[in-house]
């Protein structure tokens, strides 16, 4: 774990209120794949994706203590740690405490946090450059109507009405997800606007379709979820649906966080079930998330409708 203590030694006082100071997952520090180390103000977050010896968490522990006496003297550490090792996930407050509520900043926008509780905590740290994009995106154009699939805690909705959006459509099959999703809304003063439905999506196309057309479709589904989704074989049924939910010139956002399956997955797929949509660009992860391999990391895709003819009607 030498390459996790090293970041810890070298690191500086964060810079903003939520990001990732060490990645192990991206397979560039031989020996540390397990680690990440993520700052969510005003707590550490220590998750190994592997068991670990008490050995290498009182290690690892002490590296972070001596350094944040350093960099913030007489400031308590609040430091979590989560183990998850064959789909369980184990959670434990090693010092300090975590505020109720628990909230960060990203870029201008709010977010509550549970990092005690479940596997997930709320944000996605490496979706900021996905939320930058549809940040930026709704901006540049006048009051979009906004579908978000697989919502979770609704980032990308916060982010989108920020931007001036006319109306966001949240979808996601947990309730509780979407009421702390009501609450990020709440958090950033956002009172109209955006909605909220706990469906499972493929038994919920009515409601969606005469919701619609849309001028952005975001879909960032789990890569595999028992009982929700499952990317190999679900994924499809999504990409048939875009070009009748769309808007003629409007955009789709597809989201895939999968190591095991690459690019081509997701490009193969929309040139041969949605062939009407033009593939853009794909959204530059943020460098704190650099992997050894564009195939294995977080894939955030563009895709574009095409305009009407100059003679068609909708």
């Amino acid at each position: 774990m030498h390459a996790l203590l090293n970041a810890i030694a070298t690191m500086d006082l964060p810079a903003t209120e939520a990001e990732r100071l060490f990645h192990g997952r991206g397979g560039r520090y031989p020996g540390c794949e397990q680690w990440t180390l993520d700052w969510l103000a005003p707590v550490w977050l220590l998750t190994s994706f592997q068991q670990v010896t008490d050995e290498e968490l009182a290690t690892a522990q002490t590296a972070l203590t001596e350094r944040w006496a350093q960099l913030a003297p007489g400031q308590a550490l609040n430091l979590v740690f989560q183990s998850r090792n064959e789909g369980r996930a184990e959670t434990r407050l090693l010092a300090g405490s975590v505020p109720e509520p628990h909230v960060v900043s990203e870029e201008g926008a709010r977010y509550r946090l549970h990092v005690l509780r479940g596997q997930n905590h709320g944000l996605f740290l490496d979706m900021a450059a996905g939320r930058r994009w549809v940040r930026e995106h709704v901006a540049a154009r006048s009051r979009v109507k906004v579908l978000n699939l697989f919502a979770y805690t609704c980032a990308f909705s916060v982010v989108a009405l920020q931007a001036g959006a006319r109306q966001v459509l949240n979808l996601d099959m947990s309730q509780g997800a979407l009421t702390i999703g009501q609450q990020n809304h709440q958090l950033n003063g956002i009172t109209t606007g955006a909605s909220f439905l706990a469906h499972d999506i493929f038994s919920t196309w009515g409601k969606i379709t005469r919701g619609g057309p849309y001028e952005l479709i975001v879909v960032d589904p789990p890569s595999y979820q028992k009982g929700s989704f499952v990317a190999t074989k679900d994924y499809a049924r999504l990409m048939r649906r875009l070009p009748d939910l769309l808007v003629p010139g409007g955009h789709a956002l597809l989201c895939l966080n999968a190591p095991e399956l690459g690019l081509a997955f997701l490009q193969d797929q929309m040139r041969e079930l949605a062939p009407e949509l033009t593939f853009v660009e794909r959204v530059a992860n943020p460098p704190a998330f650099a992997d050894v391999s564009d195939e294995r990391s977080l894939k955030v895709l563009v895709y574009r409708a095409p305009d009407l003819l100059p003679n068609a009607s909708r």
